[in-house]
């Protein structure tokens, strides 16, 4: 797993998912997918798809509403706690309902389209990953926190202590080494500069 977020606090990573960040998104999850060291044995298969269901559910709702995070109430983690508390307390409360129900409802089976949608974009996805790995570490940089960081090229210069022109010229030179890597010359990989 691409871990290039991983030096970031929550609550930046918080930031960056209210930017529809999704790696930001998978940097917070990482911990909790890890579980502890051991592992735990004595815990159910069930328990465990309950509360991976929960946390699943709490970070759709971060997804959601990152932007509504205000770092001067709390810490991130505490939030996000929150969020899952919820969210296990949400789904104890529907599975005492399901049992209740003598009749118990199938979910629809996923479409095969969309199942073929989001392995294709996944392997995109990794297109590029490996793309932008295989780019000088500045280039690699000035890319990555334009497209992922929602920087503009000013903003760049100034946070990177570079002047406008150099930034501009790693952008270029990068964007036209991922078109060569990822071998399709009619690519589009827009920028906009707000310079």
């Amino acid at each position: 797993m691409n871990r290039e977020l991983a030096h970031l606090s929550d609550e930046a990573l918080v930031a960056l998912a209210a930017r529809s960040e999704q790696s930001a998104l998978a940097e917070l999850l990482r911990p909790l997918r890890a579980g502890p060291p051991t592992g735990s044995r004595s815990a159910s298969f069930a328990t465990k798809a309950l509360a991976e269901d929960a946390v699943q559910e709490a970070f759709l709702a971060l997804w959601r509403t990152a932007a509504r995070f205000v770092p001067e109430r709390g810490k991130a983690s505490t939030w996000i706690l929150t969020l899952v508390h919820r969210r296990a307390v949400d789904i104890v409360r529907r599975e005492e309902r399901r049992r209740a129900d003598a009749l118990e409802q199938s979910p629809e089976p996923e479409s095969r389209v969309a199942v073929d949608e989001e392995a294709w974009l996944r392997l995109q996805r990794e297109r590029v990953q490996d793309a932008l790995r295989k780019l000088p570490d500045q280039q690699r940089e000035a890319i990555e926190l334009a497209y992922y960081g929602g920087f503009t090229q000013s903003e760049l210069a100034e946070r990177l202590g570079q002047p406008l022109g150099t930034i501009k010229s790693r952008m270029f030179g990068g964007l036209a080494r991922l078109r060569e890597l990822l071998g399709e010359p009619g690519m589009e990989m827009s920028w906009t500069s707000t310079s």
